[in-house]
């Protein structure tokens, strides 16, 4: 018995999406005008873009920007149905899916819920590095960064305001490049105007990468040429850097070197989200579903993952496909085609995956572009990646901020979000200066 109000029970075949990201959102857009009766759940109440997470972190974005509401996506559509829910576990054998606000049962479920961020069973390092998987988290991390900047102000030991100063960022994969460029550009530019009394020569910006490049996955050419943008910032780039250990103060690399900051930025891999109630056969590699070429799970009936969730053996892929946002929509693509192939009686097709190239921006007019057929760098490969983006976001009006927002940073060379928000029930330290409460 479904306990879900206000969903009704149809006579048309129920497609449950579970996980409002890039996958599930697209494959929700695809359907919703279908025969299917479609229902989401999510838990939060927009769709975040994940690729400038770390833009809000640096202050060059507000978090609406990159956000979009659900509901206002699926305005007018009867035959979809979105709730803010967490679910708890599964029943396949029943087709059910249990929810913290009820039970619902399904026709087809379809998981893609993603993956957050991996330690590696490193407690230390997760009690005390700084994730930025979530919007949430990326406002945490600018909250973090400013605070310190503040407490820096305020501190007379050369020692401890180093260590305020000085971010490490662990992770040399777009996201880890990404942002410790963001992060010295701030250094070189901004910083040194919102606090004179502070010398920001002294500041040091770190990016380690356990292997061998950053961007791995790359071209020779691109990896090569983000380490020169990078070190061209005053990044201190070092490869081959194994972090151990993190007390909050000290970062320890395995082969004995250690490195002093308050702020140490964890991108160094991610792992698959996890449910209750799926069968151990149905996990692979990095906890990853299995699934066939259709996107099915392995030995499950009418149960789907895609987008980062999905681990999907190919001639080409042997080991999964890249956890990018273009294998999640090419991958809702095709199931929202097979979906209606079954309803058609017609054969369903086997995924393939087109790699329409890889984008990282380093800093202002700096940038790495790898497509199919050419790779190049540079101006040209900086604007690509601005309207690559730019055309992804959800929304027509967050388009037109977040172009506002890159136009006045570029013509200005600031960024006008440097903002200390507070939530309520937090603590605020002694010597930080009081802020209210805003509401992001």
């Amino acid at each position: 018995m479904n306990t879900i109000p206000n969903i009704p029970d149809t006579d048309r075949q129920r497609v449950v999406i579970v996980g409002g990201g890039f996958a599930g959102l697209k494959l929700a857009r695809k359907l919703m005008k279908s025969q299917f009766q479609v229902v989401l759940f999510d838990k939060n109440n927009y769709h975040q873009f994940q690729p400038l997470f770390y833009q809000v972190a640096t202050a060059g974005l507000e978090p609406s920007a990159i956000s979009f509401p659900l509901r206002k996506v699926f305005q007018d559509q009867k035959g979809l149905h979105f709730r803010m829910a967490m679910v708890e576990r599964l029943d396949t054998e029943k087709q059910e899916v249990f929810t913290n606000i009820g039970k619902l049962s399904y026709d087809h479920l379809v998981l893609a819920i993603g993956a957050t961020t991996n330690y590696f069973g490193n407690e230390e390092i997760e009690n005390n590095a700084v994730p930025m998987k979530s919007l949430t988290e990326a406002l945490q991390l600018r909250n973090t960064i400013l605070s310190h900047f503040e407490k820096a102000l305020n501190t007379s030991k050369v020692a401890d305001m180093q260590a305020l100063l000085n971010i490490v960022v662990v992770g040399g994969g777009p996201t880890g490049v990404e942002l410790a460029g963001a992060i010295a550009e701030m250094r070189n530019v901004i910083l040194p105007k919102d606090y004179p009394e502070l010398d920001f020569s002294q500041m040091e910006v770190s990016l380690l990468e356990a292997g061998p490049q950053v961007l791995n996955g790359y071209t020779e050419a691109a990896s090569a040429k983000s380490k020169a943008y990078l070190e061209k910032l005053g990044v201190n780039v070092q490869t081959g850097a194994m972090v151990e250990g993190y007390d909050g103060t000290t970062v320890r690399l395995k082969d004995g070197k250690t490195l002093q900051s308050k702020t140490v930025i964890w991108a160094a891999g991610v792992k698959a989200n996890e449910v209750a109630g799926m069968p151990a056969a149905a996990y692979g590699r990095a906890r990853r579903l299995v699934v066939d070429r259709q996107n099915r799970v392995q030995g499950l009936k009418n149960v789907y993952a895609i987008g980062d969730l999905a681990y999907m053996e190919t001639p080409d892929y042997p080991n999964g496909h890249p956890q990018v946002a273009q294998v999640a929509i090419q991958q809702a693509n095709l199931l929202h085609k097979n979906l209606r192939a079954w309803q058609n009686g017609r054969p369903e097709k086997a995924f393939a995956y087109s790699d329409k190239g890889s984008l990282a921006t380093v800093g202002r007019n700096l940038a790495v572009a790898d497509l199919p057929f050419f790779s190049f760098q540079g101006f040209l490969a900086w604007v690509l990646w601005l309207f690559v983006h730019l055309m992804a976001i959800v929304g027509v009006k967050n388009r037109l901020f977040v172009f506002i927002n890159w136009a006045w940073s570029y013509l200005t060379y600031d960024q006008s979000l440097r903002l200390l928000i507070n939530h309520k029930g937090e603590e605020e330290e002694p010597t930080l200066p009081q802020s209210a409460a805003v509401e992001a």
